[in-house]
């Protein structure tokens, strides 16, 4: 550019070249006065100073030029890392694994009063009475173990965050490099298995819990039914009625709350379960590195689970399904006829023979309604037969069969009479 000093000395000539350069574009609106060939020796020139501006110089000379061009220019602070004296990196040195974090759930399951009416002074009255008072005693039974989960959770992350701060102490220790069988290591080790078996001990509590929680299902069935079945009672006036129909209503919100409560559980102790047996094999793994004094890395089996698919159980259940429409025979139908149906011995039979003979099988798991009655029928025995399916999801997990083998699917058919459940292995 020292060719063109008319240039070098017009800041504003150079700064819309250099602008222009920015936007993607290198070209330039001359005066009618510059001639063509003028023009295109300063398009090169202009393309190069703009680059020499945006890129830093490698040759060893101030990047930020003469005197003349610093006017428009910011000197920036050397980072950090420019000013150590010597370089950080190291080829060799092994990457630490980043502990996973324990994805409990989140929910608050707590719920209001429940409504008070006046005394009506019948005996439907007196029933409905009854029954509001055991459905205050049963949300206060779930208000007490929603209590008891949190405060399990709140344990839990925090028996997880001391595990992992021991392991990551005892990883960064073996990656600096350390005699053999370090007693420190050694102390070290203790206090992490001391601290996994804590864990271990908060799935117990959460079995504990889901059990409790289970019992409180079935009362709030029986109350559901109960409810319903009271406005068949002779003797009952219109005050009646409407305070069954509100009873009503907050029993069926307390049974959807309770089946929200038993899924997150069934999806906490499956996770955890499979969480610390997976950090068991990483604590043996880590105790021969000890023994040796080397970082080894996480165990070998546990390698599977690090391309494990989403829990079928958080993915929403699918409108129709290949399988029922292929005529294909099923492994299991399960047919929900009548409260409480004793499927889950039939269930474990049927499944665990088939992992004998296909240890990787997976399997789909079909909500099959009634495709009879009016549409608002329909749409009601969908929504209970997606209810049933979501109950055979939780018993097979519980059994200890993965979520992600598990497809959940949902259809309507013409043959069925009642609300059905195919299990298909795919």
């Amino acid at each position: 550019m020292g060719e063109n000093p008319k240039l070098d000395k017009n800041p504003e000539v150079l700064a819309s070249y250099t602008g222009i350069f920015i936007n993607g574009v290198c070209r330039m609106a001359l005066r009618k006065s510059y001639g063509a060939i003028f023009g295109a020796a300063v398009l090169l020139s202009s393309c190069s100073f703009a680059t020499d501006t945006l890129w830093p110089s490698l040759t060893g000379d101030d990047p930020a030029g003469t005197e003349e061009n610093q006017g428009g220019q910011v000197q920036i602070a050397k980072s950090s890392g420019e000013r150590m004296a010597s370089p950080t990196l190291s080829a060799a040195a092994p990457k630490a694994i980043a502990p996973r974090p324990l994805l409990l759930g989140t929910t608050n399951f707590a719920q209001a009063p429940v409504t008070q009416a006046p005394q009506t002074g019948t005996f439907v009255g007196q029933k409905v009475s009854q029954l509001r008072g055991e459905l205050g005693n049963l949300r206060g039974q779930i208000g007490a173990r929603n209590t008891v989960l949190q405060q399990i959770r709140a344990g839990t992350t925090q028996n997880a965050q001391r595990y992992h701060g021991v392991v990551a102490a005892i990883n960064s220790r073996l990656q600096i490099g350390t005699t053999p069988g370090n007693p420190v290591l050694v102390s070290q080790w203790n206090a992490a298995q001391a601290e996994l078996d804590r864990l271990g001990a908060d799935i117990a509590s959460m079995n504990s819990l889901a059990n409790d929680v289970a019992a409180s299902s079935a009362m709030a069935a029986f109350l559901l039914e109960s409810s319903r079945a009271t406005y068949g009672l002779q003797g009952a006036i219109d005050e009646d009625h409407r305070q069954i129909a509100i009873l009503e209503d907050e029993t069926n919100r307390t049974v959807v709350l309770i089946d929200r409560l038993l899924n997150e559980l069934s999806e906490d102790i499956s996770r955890q379960t499979a969480y610390v047996g997976n950090e068991r094999h990483n604590l043996t793994t880590l105790s021969l590195a000890i023994k040796n004094g080397e970082f080894y890395g996480q165990s070998l089996t546990n390698r599977a689970y690090l391309s494990a698919t989403p829990l079928a159980g958080n993915a929403p259940v699918a409108s129709g399904t290949s399988y029922a429409s292929q005529n294909r025979r099923p492994l299991v139908v399960i047919r929900f006829d009548r409260p409480d149906v004793p499927y889950q011995q039939a269930l474990y039979n049927a499944v665990s023979k088939a992992i004998e003979r296909r240890p990787n099988a997976a399997f789909a798991l079909v909500a099959v309604a009634p495709a009879r009655g009016t549409p608002a029928e329909v749409s009601l025995n969908t929504s209970k037969a997606k209810k049933n399916a979501d109950q055979v999801l939780r018993t097979l997990t519980e059994m200890g069969l993965p979520a992600g083998r598990v497809n959940l699917s949902a259809t309507t058919s013409s043959e069925a009479s009642t609300n059905e459940v195919h299990i298909y292995i795919r």
